[in-house]
């Protein structure tokens, strides 16, 4: 719903760019641009000549984009990227993928939860724990930093004959 609710005068491209998000509550807050999205958005907003007051994303009657034709479009393009990459077919992407999708990224990348929480919009940091907790990749790397010397760290693998068990059921 941020996404739709955003007009032309919520973009600042210059110095520090960034666009400014109304949260739940009507809490505000800034989110930085890359620059890929700065020049993707300078030409999207020169086509469409809209004024401040203007949903950034608009219908062809001017009115904003509901959540349902975002998740649409969302849909569509998902699956025009799926039959290039076949690990976006077997997803079910949709707006909240993506919004988590870009949360994992600044985990992965070493950003501190805290952080991310202000990035996301999360009023308790405790809503980016789950992150955590859902990412087996940051537990082991966790886990590598303590691990007793000449030991390697490494996944349960099951024994062929528990496979096999299991799938019979």
């Amino acid at each position: 719903s941020e996404l739709t609710s955003l007009t032309n005068g919520d973009v600042h491209l210059g110095v520090g760019a960034h666009v400014r998000c109304h949260g739940k509550g009507r809490k505000d807050r800034a989110t930085p641009l890359t620059r890929q999205t700065v020049r993707v958005l300078r030409a999207w907003q020169a086509e469409q000549h809209g004024e401040p007051a203007d949903p950034l994303f608009a219908t062809r009657t001017g009115r904003p984009l509901s959540r349902d034709a975002v998740e649409k479009l969302v849909g569509k393009y998902a699956a025009i990227a799926a039959t290039s990459c076949d690990t976006i077919a077997a997803k079910n992407v949709s707006p909240h993928t993506l919004r988590h999708s870009a949360a994992m990224a600044l985990l992965h990348a070493g950003v501190d939860t805290s952080v991310i929480a202000l990035w996301m919009g999360h009023e308790d940091p405790g809503s980016t724990q789950a992150y955590l907790h859902a990412d087996m990749t940051i537990k082991e790397q966790a886990l590598a930093r303590v691990r007793p010397r000449g030991t390697r760290p490494g996944r349960y693998r099951a024994p062929d004959s528990l496979i096999a068990f299991l799938d019979k059921l």
